[in-house]
């Protein structure tokens, strides 16, 4: 069922996205401060704890590893896992850079899910508003519908697949501190990109600022 729950959300936000308009589109920032803080918060809250239930430097290796991994996946994706879309309308070819490390990023965030923390629910809350405007974005730049789709469901598939494997691959389960340190790292960059990208000259108003403390307070007591 987390599966199915992981693919929805992409589902969902290519549906809302079919039926926006760009200015719409600025009401996503309140949406995005809120997911970028929850996913922020359930890292904090649950994750950091886990990997250092036995204090080692190492795991802060592997969570700068994580860090320096987004920050070059972001290089060919351009911002895309925090909602900074900018594809361009003169090619309708197939972005192959922009699936393949939006894939990697998707597929690396599956392996943390487990029944002992939420993170299933930030992962959702976090891949919505994302999906809304990389939809959208491919929508409005003329790309095929099919395109589009064929994107859309492989980027789906990616999340559940890492799932799965962590689940089910007992060589995974060798190395689960470190995978998800790796992850925390990711998690970490791109969740404050999020708080900091979401806010106009970097300058927070009430509402995302209330959004951001209502995620933090929600995840919490969670």
């Amino acid at each position: 069922m987390n599966y199915l729950f992981l693919f929805l959300a992409v589902a969902v936000g290519y549906l809302i996205a079919l039926f926006l308009k760009k200015k719409e589109l600025r009401n996503m920032e309140v949406f995005l401060a809120f997911s970028g803080a929850f996913l922020l918060s359930i890292t904090v809250f649950e994750l950091l704890p886990e990997v250092f239930e036995t204090p080692s430097k190492n795991i802060g290796v592997y969570i700068m590893l994580g860090i320096l991994l987004q920050i070059f996946l972001e290089f060919f994706s351009k911002g895309a896992e925090h909602g900074h879309v900018h594809l361009h309308s003169e090619t309708k070819h197939f972005p192959w850079i922009l699936f393949i490390s939006l894939s990697i990023h998707a597929f690396m965030e599956g392996f943390p899910i487990s029944e002992e923390n939420n993170l299933l629910l930030a992962i959702i809350i976090h891949k919505i508003p994302v999906a809304i405007i990389l939809s959208f974005f491919f929508i409005t730049a003329g790309y095929r519908r099919s395109t589009t789709l064929f994107f859309l469901f492989f980027f789906a598939l990616m999340t559940p697949l890492g799932s799965f494997i962590s689940t089910n691959y007992n060589i995974v389960h060798h190395y689960e501190t470190e995978i998800t340190a790796v992850v925390i790292g990711i998690f970490l960059h791109v969740s404050t990109t999020i708080l900091f990208e979401s806010s106009k000259n970097h300058k927070f108003n009430l509402t995302k600022m209330t959004a951001v403390v209502v995620a933090v307070l929600i995840a919490y007591f969670l």
